[in-house]
């Protein structure tokens, strides 16, 4: 990583230090800034990355307003010339009426232009007349929000409410260039709870919007940068994802990482090896605790803490669940998560921040709901933990491995591989569905809801005694399926 160079204590001009850095940033990502063409992608992402880590700025959002402000990274035309809208928007980050800054030199020099514009939003984040998230840390995503949105500009159009009707404004500035972080990060961001009267303009001008709250504490999920992991660093697997022996997709599998499975951190990230592939996040190369090496997209981990994950030769019982936050003993759950943590069905979320106790937090999150593709992971943990190991993805869609186990079991899911199926993939699980898929999983066939539902009945999984009452139409939480694979435990592997 490029290091900014000081500069009170150097007598350097600002701009000849400024110079340095870009061309720091050029050689390092073997880039001639005397060429009058669009970089490959992945030249493309070093620049934009390098440029907003020398900056202490999150790369997913410097590349991501890039995206939404240049369309597909491009700084120059098809004759060489840099590309400029009718409001005179300059280049890849559309630099537009910003003083200091050399208009010809933004319009020639790509790592110029990046340049300025991370400038611009780091100006932007730092600014005391607009509105801060809890702590203002620079490493949260979320806590941007303000400062993406004066990058465009803090005008009515980017108020996150209309005002008319109150609904919230998807078309909002900061709104896009947050979805296209979800989009092409991979990453999924917590929408922040904003109220609408803390957003005050008059439709009917072109007047800044007031600000009656400056300052927001939300206890939420927040998100980190994936940008800042360090070598020894020991992160966790958000999902089941690749294990690649390359840093791209094109490589090949050494296997399945599980959900919540931790590994270390063994050396800096890496850009994307087919350059003709777009992708905005990089590769970190990693290892398993049996010593396996590869690469894994940055997508797909989060920090951990010190809670291990379980593997099939972690002793039951050796995992003390009342180390997570949310843990209550008295709770019907308490001992079915016991048990499912130690046999590693469930691992939990890790490292959450937690704005009112200023630390971050492992937590079960008993009460919130499994989408489809999460309950698959923990049926096929439990029944068939070395197939899901072993099988290897025909796709990069980190849900793969799931549904092509759910399709060779025959299983009556409503996702699937297919383009019109996967998005099934997220919804929450009905209850009823869940028991579908469970019963079918035991008795080998497809069954329906009400033979399913009798299943559950006649073995005791249940202690319903009518469909309704069962509430097939509920959704399935986390705590009802641990709860459910704990009892089928005990009542068929005793």
């Amino acid at each position: 990583m490029i290091s900014v160079i000081a500069i009170g204590a150097l007598s350097l001009s600002i701009n000849i230090d400024k110079n340095v850095l870009a061309n720091n940033i050029a050689n390092t990502c073997e880039y001639d800034s005397a060429s009058k063409g669009n970089p490959d992608y992945s030249t493309m992402n070093c620049l934009l990355t390098e440029t907003a880590l020398s900056y202490n700025v999150p790369p997913e959002i410097v590349k991501a307003i890039a995206e939404g402000e240049s369309g597909n990274w491009r700084h120059f035309d098809v004759n060489g010339e840099a590309i400029v809208t009718a409001d005179n928007g300059i280049g890849i980050m559309q630099i537009t009426n910003q003083t200091g800054y050399n208009q010809d030199r933004l319009k020639s020099d790509i790592v110029y232009n990046i340049q300025a514009g991370v400038e611009t939003l780091d100006d932007m984040f730092k600014r005391k007349d607009l509105p801060s998230i809890n702590g203002g840390e620079r490493d949260v995503l979320e806590h941007w929000y303000f400062a993406i949105m004066a990058y465009n500009g803090t005008k009515p159009v980017n108020s996150p409410f209309v005002q008319a009707t109150g609904e919230r404004n998807a078309n909002a500035y900061q709104e896009r260039i947050l979805r296209i972080i979800e989009k092409l990060e991979l990453i999924d961001l917590t929408e922040l709870p904003f109220t609408h009267e803390h957003f005050q303009y008059d439709s009917n001008s072109r007047e800044n919007i007031k600000f009656s709250a400056m300052n927001y504490e939300f206890d939420l999920p927040l998100t980190k940068s994936k940008y800042f992991f360090k070598t020894n660093q020991n992160v966790s697997a958000t999902t089941n994802v690749t294990l690649r022996t390359r840093p791209t997709t094109d490589s090949p599998s050494m296997g399945t990482l599980r959900e919540s499975e931790i590994v270390t951190i063994t050396g800096p990230f890496e850009y994307e090896a087919v350059s003709a592939k777009k992708n905005h996040f990089v590769w970190y190369p990693v290892k398993r605790s049996d010593g396996t090496k590869g690469y894994v997209a940055s997508s797909y981990l989060n920090y951990s803490a010190s809670t291990p994950t379980p593997t099939p030769t972690t002793p039951v019982g050796s995992i003390d669940v009342s180390k997570f936050a949310d843990y209550k003993a008295d709770q019907y759950w308490a001992e079915d998560f016991q048990w499912a943590v130690n046999k590693g069905l469930i691992s939990g979320y890790q490292n959450v921040y937690n704005s009112s106790k200023g630390k971050y937090e492992n937590l079960l999150k008993p009460y919130t709901n499994l989408t489809e593709n999460q309950m698959l992971s923990v049926l096929f943990r439990y029944f068939k933990p070395d197939e899901l190991a072993s099988t290897k993805p025909s796709s990069s869609w980190s849900a793969d491995v799931n549904y092509q186990l759910a399709s060779k079991y025959a299983l009556p899911t409503l996702g699937g591989n297919s383009a019109s199926k996967q998005v099934y993939a997220g919804k929450d699980i009905t209850r009823g569905n869940f028991a579908r898929i469970l019963a079918s999983m035991h008795y080998e066939r497809t069954v329906s809801q009400s033979e399913a539902i009798q299943f559950l009945r006649d073995f005791d999984l249940t202690t319903t005694k009518t469909d309704a009452e069962f509430k097939p139409n509920d959704s399935l939480t986390r705590a009802h399926a641990v709860a459910f694979f704990h009892r089928y435990e005990q009542i068929f592997n005793k």
